[in-house]
């Protein structure tokens, strides 16, 4: 081996050259963005890294999916790996934001000079500016300070880069979607599946900028959302998850992770966890493994009036016709209950379902808890969250309620209006009630649960920090 030369011509970078001169490579471009969000909801990282983490529902201890729950994840992220599971790690995160990210900057710079149609031209850019911003945001509320990147790699320079604040990204995603904004997106919920509205870029925009503490922004951007009437809420709250009802339910949805029940297709895994084992629950899957369920706690913190809870069981009808009681619904612990919010008992690939990602019943109670941080709990803040109340079949919040308090019954709406969904987890860091609430959720398969404050994000994975000499580990996790 000594003569040979181990040296080759990079071709890749001559390949994008010539690539994005069209529409039609515009286009096929602008899906290769989209792709990013099947490794972030198809495993799904995105839904089961916060929930596992979080107070409502917790794993079946198999292929490492309880070292979420136990808080015993480390930077190598050895154990899902280990058991082929990085797709439900925090890992994965990483990996489909950045690729997300990286295929959104080859649109944003190339495509500007494609011969095409201008007002679709803009259009695609504008969709890639939104997915760039969002991709980012789910990388700083999972990882803190983490890397931003705003120029496609064309060399190894542009390649690596180091972490920038947690303020700079976020002044990165209000300048992506600034953009986003002014690109002539549609309006309203008869937008191109799984394509972002124009609403879409404005609760994106209040949601970050709640995560950001930036009540005025996030107030101004969840009120021009509501104020649009473009979406509203499901008279139904059931209906909002129903297998049958998702195109109803899109003027709900402002917009979701699509699944589409085809095959090959995009799907999730959600159906199958959900269900009880051995696919018992006719009402639940053809196929499920009894994966997860939600804390008793949890269950008996509903108002037993809301509507909300019937989203979950603590029994079921099995195929035999037999109701199931709580005992047995699992062979791990006696009060397991049943998460019914991603149930498919028709489809042999059990993908129909979507995940949501943003809703208008998620725009209410950002506009809510804005409010309330900005000026108390105000008439228009009671409005906001009694909008999602009266849904429930709850009555109003009781009145008078002081700033602290109105703002802990917000977050508790949240918890109980988007359980399993990927949202409590960050919320509960986003507040500081992690260290507080999480030693409490506990049953008998997880009597303890040693959360510590380092687990506020969670660690950039090893081996990131090991192909980027520029890159460091969370300063926690060092």
């Amino acid at each position: 081996m000594g003569s040979c030369q181990l040296e080759e011509e990079v071709y890749s970078s001559i390949f994008v050259e010539s690539y994005y001169k069209t529409a039609s490579d515009a286009e096929k471009g602008l899906i290769a963005v989209y792709d990013a969000l099947g490794g972030l909801y198809g495993g799904p990282a995105a839904t089961m890294v916060p929930d596992y983490s979080a107070d409502q529902v917790y794993p079946r201890g198999v292929v490492g999916r309880n070292s979420l729950t136990l808080f015993t994840t480390e930077p190598t992220y050895t154990i899902q790996r280990s058991a082929g599971r990085t797709n439900e790690s925090a890992q994965q995160i990483w990996i489909s934001g950045y690729s997300g990210i990286e295929k959104a900057n080859w649109i944003i710079a190339k495509v500007p000079d494609a011969t095409m149609d201008e007002t679709r031209k803009k259009q695609i850019i504008g969709e890639a500016y939104f997915l760039r911003a969002f991709y980012h945001w789910m990388l700083t509320r999972t990882f803190g300070d983490v890397v931003i990147k705003t120029e496609p790699s064309t060399s190894e320079t542009k390649a690596y880069v180091g972490k920038s604040p947690k303020a700079d990204v976020y002044k990165q995603i209000y300048g992506d979607l600034d953009m986003a904004s002014q690109a002539g997106l549609i309006s309203g919920s008869t937008v191109e599946k799984g394509r972002p509205s124009k609403e879409a870029v404005d609760a994106l925009y209040a949601k970050a900028a709640l995560y950001n503490e930036d009540y005025a922004k996030a107030l101004e951007k969840a009120q021009a959302v509501i104020a649009s009437g473009k979406y509203s809420l499901m008279p139904n709250v059931l209906d909002v998850y129903s297998y049958l009802k998702e195109d109803a339910a899109r003027v709900e949805n402002i917009w979701a992770f699509e699944a589409d029940p085809i095959s090959p297709g995009t799907g999730h895994q959600l159906v199958s966890l959900c269900g009880p084992v051995g696919s018992a629950g006719v009402e639940y899957a053809r196929t499920s493994y009894g994966s997860m369920f939600a804390y008793m706690s949890f269950f008996n913190s509903f108002d037993a009036k809301d509507k909300r809870r019937q989203l979950l069981d603590t029994t079921y009808l099995d195929r035999a016709g037999k109701w199931v009681p709580q005992k047995s619904i699992t062979p791990i612990t006696t009060d397991a209950v049943l998460i019914k919010k991603y149930q498919d008992p028709v489809s042999t690939t059990g993908l129909i379902p979507n995940i949501p990602i943003l809703r208008l019943a998620d725009v209410y109670l950002i506009a809510a808890e804005a409010e309330a941080r900005l000026n108390g709990g105000t008439p228009k803040a009671y409005e906001y969250i009694n909008a999602i109340r009266t849904r429930a079949g709850l009555p109003n919040l009781t009145a008078g309620l002081a700033k602290d308090a109105f703002i802990d019954a917000v977050i508790q709406e949240r918890s109980w209006e988007f359980f399993a969904e990927g949202d409590r987890w960050y919320d509960l860091s986003r507040t500081g009630k992690f260290l507080t609430v999480i030693p409490k959720a506990v049953n008998s398969v997880y009597p303890v649960r040693p959360v510590l404050a380092k687990h506020k994000y969670f660690p950039i994975p090893q081996e990131e920090i090991n192909a980027n000499p520029q890159l460091q580990q969370n300063p926690d996790w060092q």
